[in-house]
């Protein structure tokens, strides 16, 4: 049992965050983005984009309540901005300004 319990162990540890899949597009321009958004059990994560125009955006959140959360984004072309997002938990929808450009994106399944 102690074996198993060792064993087990490192495998519960490691299953400490979630990635979910990222979509979204700036209205103003037609500019779509897909991405990842990979979250932690210390309610903060990590969001990772590419844009239909190959710009890469990265960006760092935080949950603020148990359905509600935000951060910042930076994009290659140094276009950033903050933005929030509602979480159902696995599933979720956000607004970002990039510039003077805003995005909507849903993240999750």
């Amino acid at each position: 049992m102690r074996v198993l319990a060792v064993t087990l162990l490192p495998a519960i540890l490691c299953a400490c965050s979630v990635t979910l899949p990222v979509r979204g597009s700036v209205d103003t321009t037609g500019e779509t983005f897909t991405g990842t958004a990979t979250g932690r059990l210390d309610r903060s994560g990590t969001l990772t984009l590419v844009s239909s125009k190959g710009v890469t955006c990265r960006g760092d959140f935080v949950y603020v309540n148990s359905r509600q959360g935000n951060g910042t984004v930076v994009c290659d072309d140094k276009r950033a901005g903050p933005f929030d997002f509602n979480s159902t938990g696995s599933r979720g929808t956000g607004v970002a300004r990039l510039g003077r450009d805003t995005a909507v994106f849903t993240f999750g399944d």
